[in-house]
């Protein structure tokens, strides 16, 4: 087998055994076992689905089984290639230390380890932040309705930090990326390589919203008709949660205030409930929630009316919970001629920013700055007009914060204007 195995002076890759804590080297050798990751997710219009790895260990062969360790799942490798810019080569198998692609892989996504069965090792899996810009895009004929779903599924399945969704109130299809140009790319491969009509609108940064204090709130969902009714009731205990934590459930029911077979059904409640948040709608993070006590009929009780009980108790209860909006903070990196520093210093904190530190490249000098993603649309154009072209910046996701008092009523008089117009 075609080799390129890691000099002896490169440190193996380290992996995981699934499901345990326990590390392993893997070692850059043919006769080991197979370890390989998939780095990339690329759709063909020719092959379809190409999963691009790098193997770290072992061999792996055309018309083999392999196993998703991140999954469990056992899959066969139909067929192998080996890419060369704009051609592909069959190849019968790839050794450590190759690159290469997987045609047609199932189930598998960027980050994904492939391993022998005899020997599961789990790679470190990537971290993708969530989105922060969205935009509405919508067909212009029935024929590019179908178009646009079937572009931009392929999208999603070739880009982790890509989501689409659809809004249920107005029917919009809307996609979140990591930033404008992130969403400028998708919306010109469109056009470009798909061949879709749409209209674009206006990028909206993707808030979040939490709550300041704690609550304890009731939900009842009690319904009598001819037959059976409905009933179900619910005592929630609504709790903030550290930042990053996400929605946590606990059932702290005794006695069988609740019986066991509708917790799940408080569980789906709660989670429906968490996706709209009381102010603008965005979505709750950082909320824990417990089921602390409630009742329930032997006869009228059921799955969906707990389920409802649970989404009203969450919906009032974070209502009174002190709730607060959320907004990106972006980590900036902008590169500028000395001469144009004071100007660009004040154009970041005019835009909320705050700078970290300022260094000198050669001629340059690099600011680093964080600001809120809100402030900073367009800043491409107010950068070049400062620097005379010679200006440049980069611009990713670092954290969500607080919105200050005067920035919140700002964003809701924005989108409720927003809402009238619609």
């Amino acid at each position: 087998v075609q080799t390129c195995a890691l000099p002896i002076y490169v440190k193996p890759a380290v992996g995981k055994i699934p499901g345990t804590d326990e590390e392993v080297d893997v070692m850059s050798d043919v006769n080991g076992p197979l370890v390989a990751l998939v780095f990339k997710i690329v759709s063909d219009p020719y092959v379809g689905i190409l999963s691009y790895i790098r193997v770290y260990s072992g061999i792996m062969r055309s018309s083999s089984y392999v196993v998703n360790s991140n999954k469990g799942d056992k899959q066969r490798v139909s067929r192998l290639l080996r890419m060369h810019a704009n051609k592909r080569e069959d190849v019968e198998e790839l050794g450590a230390g190759d690159l290469g692609a997987i045609v047609g892989s199932r189930d598998v996504i960027t980050g994904t380890t492939l391993c022998d069965e005899e020997k599961l090792i789990q790679l470190e899996t990537m971290h993708f932040p969530e989105p922060v810009v969205s935009v509405a895009v919508e067909p212009k004929t029935k024929a590019d309705q179908q178009k646009l779903a079937a572009s931009l599924a392929k999208f999603a399945i070739e880009d982790p930090t890509f989501r689409i969704k659809t809004d249920e109130e107005t029917s919009e299809t809307i996609i979140s990326g990591m930033g404008e140009l992130h969403l400028e790319i998708i919306i010109d491969r469109l056009l470009r390589e798909y061949g879709v009509n749409a209209t674009v609108g206006e990028p909206q940064v993707a808030y979040r919203e939490a709550i300041g204090r704690e609550v304890v709130q009731q939900g009842r969902y009690i319904k009598q008709t001819g037959g059976h009714g409905q009933y179900g009731d619910v005592v929630l205990r609504i709790t903030p949660g550290e930042r990053g934590t996400g929605i946590v459930f606990v059932n702290k029911t005794v006695g069988g205030s609740v019986p066991k077979q509708f917790v799940s059904s408080v569980e789906a409640g709660v989670r429906e409930a968490v996706t709209s948040g009381p102010i603008l709608g965005f979505p709750l993070v950082d909320v824990t929630v417990a089921l602390t006590d409630g009742s329930y009929h032997p006869v009228d009780s059921s799955e969906m009316a707990f389920k409802i009980a649970a989404s009203k108790a969450v919906r009032e209860g974070c209502t009174k919970a002190s709730p607060f909006l959320l907004e990106p903070i972006m980590k900036l990196e902008i590169v500028v001629p000395k001469d144009n520093i004071g100007d660009v210093i004040g154009s970041v904190t005019a835009r909320r920013g705050t700078i970290q530190q300022i260094q000198d490249r050669g001629h340059l000098q690099v600011v680093e700055a964080s600001a809120p993603l809100a402030a900073m649309f367009g800043y491409t154009t107010i950068l070049r007009s400062l620097t005379a072209g010679r200006g440049s910046f980069s611009m990713e996701f670092s954290h969500y914060q607080k919105v200050s008092e005067d920035v919140r009523e700002q964003v809701v008089t924005k989108f409720e204007g927003s809402s009238s117009k619609t």
